[in-house]
């Protein structure tokens, strides 16, 4: 998945994330529109606030995939 589709998909509200190693970045609702939004990476070491450019390279590197999870839903 290209960098160019990951924002796009982080935009819409997608969450990326993998549930064996409890890694999550996602682009809280009120981020969404916004000039400069900003994506928040969520870790078992805490939370972490990234620019979607650096959200779309983190969910490459760690190939991240879109989730569905119970108390978020797929977005």
């Amino acid at each position: 998945m290209g960098n160019h589709i990951t924002k796009e998909k982080l935009t819409a509200g997608v969450i990326f994330g993998d549930t064996n190693n409890n890694d999550y970045i996602y682009m809280p609702g009120g981020e969404i529109g916004c000039a400069q939004p900003v994506c928040v990476m969520e870790r078992n070491s805490g939370r972490e606030e990234l620019s979607i450019d650096e959200a779309a390279e983190k969910v490459a590197k760690l190939s991240l995939k879109p989730l569905n999870l119970p108390y978020f839903g797929k977005k």
